[in-house]
């Protein structure tokens, strides 16, 4: 049986902050942001826009009136969570509409639980191949006003429909993962924003990916040669060119170097655009590469790295699939254009922003522009969502 990915929907926010005007209020060389980080732009969310609104509307974008009769079962990772009970799945499951009888759950390890989550539809279907997953990765990733990750910040969700006979990619069975336990990166429930050791974080993220990819060599007798491609974790791309350096194999043909190269760097172009979306970040590379290198064939075979701080990691790849280019969206760049641009001063009105409820737990919210679903009410402290009609 053949399972992987059927369709792959995509969200974010309909705001964005340019970097360059970061730098300038920031007083900071731009060019340690364009080249430094290899990052653009970042979007930002407004109070309105949460896991939930984001997630909805990547799986809105891709879900048949059929598709909602075959799922049963809803997964969303993240590491951004609106309630310490509630999985944020169940308020997505009902927004979108899915048939009653499905499991709807959160996942949580950093940025590594989407791919928790794949493997976990993946053993669902082999026992019950009629059916479809939704495994949606969603995240806001927030840092502070002034800290050394404000950069990196960015906001988006990555929704992948999962089901046999699929008609983008095919899954192979190769998967390694890694745990080590560490703490290059955490938020306790009592801090808005995470903790971070950057330099121990990034030693961690290169190592697990250095140890992991000789591990999967050795299990799978595979090489670089294999491979059309290698996608990555993407907290910041330059990090995940350090790491495409680091297995670069020195005895691969010229040629082959350059085509590995080329992929990379349109891997990360929507992440350029958008900034660290966690959980979601290694799946817009993915789609970022599907969607920007037309060359690419069936048959070809992807590897993909995920890490998630704390730590987890896991190697494993998919091919393509014959007409898989059909299922894509030619004019993401074009959406992407179309975000409304913020000052800096708009910026950090929105990121102060805060929920205001009066004594008995509620208040009401106006939906932002060109939001698809929206946070429009919290009533007696239930988070209350809607689509919005256009």
């Amino acid at each position: 049986m053949t399972i992987g990915i059927d369709k792959i929907g995509f969200a974010t926010s309909p705001y964005v902050l340019r970097l360059e005007d970061l730098a300038a209020a920031r007083n900071t060389d731009p060019e340690k942001l364009s080249k430094g980080l290899l990052l653009k732009e970042q979007s930002i969310t407004p109070i309105t826009e949460d896991i939930v609104t984001l997630a909805a509307t990547a799986a809105d974008d891709i879900l048949t009136d059929e598709d909602k009769e075959a799922i049963d079962m809803v997964i969303l990772a993240t590491e951004s969570g609106i309630d310490q009970s509630k999985a944020a799945a169940v308020f997505v499951h009902g927004l979108l509409d899915i048939q009653p009888f499905a499991r709807s759950f959160e996942m949580k390890e950093a940025c590594y639980a989407a791919t928790a989550a794949l493997d976990y539809a993946k053993l669902h279907i082999e026992k019950f191949p009629q059916s479809k997953v939704l495994v949606i990765a969603s995240d806001i990733a927030k840092y502070g006003i002034g800290t050394p990750g404000e950069p990196t910040q960015g906001a988006g969700s990555v929704a992948m429909l999962i089901s046999q006979n699929p008609r983008i990619l095919a899954f192979n069975d190769d998967n390694v993962a890694q745990t080590r336990d560490v703490m290059d990166f955490w938020r306790p429930n009592y801090a808005t924003t995470p903790f971070v050791n950057g330099l121990y974080s990034t030693q961690q993220y290169l190592d697990s990916l250095k140890t992991t990819w000789a591990e999967y060599q050795k299990r799978t007798g595979l090489n670089l040669r294999d491979f059309a491609a290698v996608c990555f974790h993407l907290p910041y791309p330059k990090l995940a060119l350090k790491g495409m350096k680091k297995i670069l194999d020195k005895s691969l043909p010229e040629d082959q170097k350059a085509q590995l190269q080329y992929n990379f760097d349109q891997s990360i172009l929507y992440s350029q655009r958008i900034g660290n979306i966690y959980t979601a970040s290694l799946f817009l590379g993915l789609l970022s590469l599907l969607e920007n290198q037309p060359q690419l064939k069936a048959g070809d075979r992807i590897a993909l790295f995920s890490y998630g701080s704390g730590a987890v990691a896991e190697i494993f790849s998919a091919n393509l699939v014959p007409g898989y280019e059909q299922m894509l969206d030619s004019k993401r760049m074009e959406k992407l254009d179309q975000r409304t641009v913020l000052s800096v001063e708009d910026y950090e009105r929105l990121f102060y922003e805060e929920v205001d409820l009066d004594p008995n737990g509620n208040q009401v919210f106006e939906p932002a522009a060109h939001q698809t679903y929206a946070l429009t009410e919290i009533k007696e402290h239930q988070r209350i969502y809607q689509k919005v009609e256009k």
